[in-house]
C-alpha cells in the first residue's frame, strides 16, 4: 500500500510518503501560516528521498480538520488536485484521529485549542469517534471519564501530549477501508463557523 499524506490543519506541516513498505516523513512543528509556501517544495523533496512519483501512490490521504480554517483549505485543495490529476482515490482523516489513534483503547477525548477558552473536541471509545464539537472550557468537565490528548500543551487543561505525526500514520493504516474513489467526499471538517462568518 503506497500512499502520500498531507496534514496542514494546525501550526504543523506533516507530509508522509510510503513506498514498498518504507515510510518517509517530513514534519515541521511550527510551519505557522506558511503552508501554501512550503507544501509543494517539501513534498517534492520528500518524493525525491523516497524515489517516488505522485503516480506511484495507490491513494492520497488528507487531514480535514478541525483546526486552522486556512490551513485546512490548503491541504484539502492540494490533495483534491493531486487525486484528480493522478486519477487516484482519497482517504480523509480528521485532526481528532491524529490525536486519538495514539491511544490503543479506552475512552479518549481529542482536544484542540481553539483559543479564547474555546476547544474543538471529539470523544472516542476504543477508536470509535463520537460527535465533534466546539465547546467552552467550562464544558470540559463533562468528559471527566475520558483521558484527554492533545498535540501540544494547552494552558489550564491537563492533557497527555501525543504525536500528531505518529497518530496520522496509525489512523491511515487502520482506516484504509474508508478509501474512496469519490474525491468530492474530501471536504473540510468545520466544527464551527470562521470568525469572519461569525462577525457578519
Amino acid at each position: 500500500m503506497n500512499y502520500i499524506a498531507v496534514d496542514t490543519s494546525g501550526k504543523h506541516l506533516t507530509l508522509i510518503a510510503k513506498k514498498d513498505g518504507k515510510v518517509y516523513e517530513y514534519f515541521d512543528k511550527d510551519c505557522g501560516v506558511n503552508h501554501s509556501v512550503s507544501i509543494m517544495t517539501e513534498m517534492e523533496k520528500l518524493l525525491i528521498r523516497a524515489d517516488m512519483r505522485l503516480s506511484d501512490a495507490d491513494f492520497f490521504a488528507c487531514a480535514v480538520g478541525a483546526g486552522s480554517f486556512t490551513g485546512i483549505r490548503i491541504g484539502v485543495s492540494t490533495v483534491k488536485a493531486l487525486c484528480f490529476a493522478n486519477k487516484k482515490p482519497v482517504l480523509k482523516i480528521t485532526s481528532f484521529d491524529t490525536l486519538a489513534y495514539n491511544i490503543d483503547s479506552g475512552k479518549v477525548l481529542a482536544v484542540i485549542d481553539a483559543k479564547h477558552n474555546g476547544y474543538y473536541v471529539c470523544p472516542y471509545n476504543d477508536k470509535v469517534a463520537g460527535k465533534a464539537e466546539y465547546i467552552s472550557g467550562e464544558r470540559l468537565s463533562e468528559f471527566k471519564d475520558y483521558a484527554f490528548v492533545s498535540g501540544e500543551e494547552i494552558k489550564g487543561v491537563k492533557t497527555t501530549v501525543v504525536s500528531v505525526l505518529d497518530g496520522f500514520k496509525k489512523a491511515i493504516e487502520e482506516k484504509s477501508e474508508e478509501i474512496t474513489g469519490d474525491i468530492n467526499a474530501l471536504v473540510p471538517l468545520y466544527v464551527r463557523k470562521s470568525q469572519a462568518e461569525e462577525n457578519r
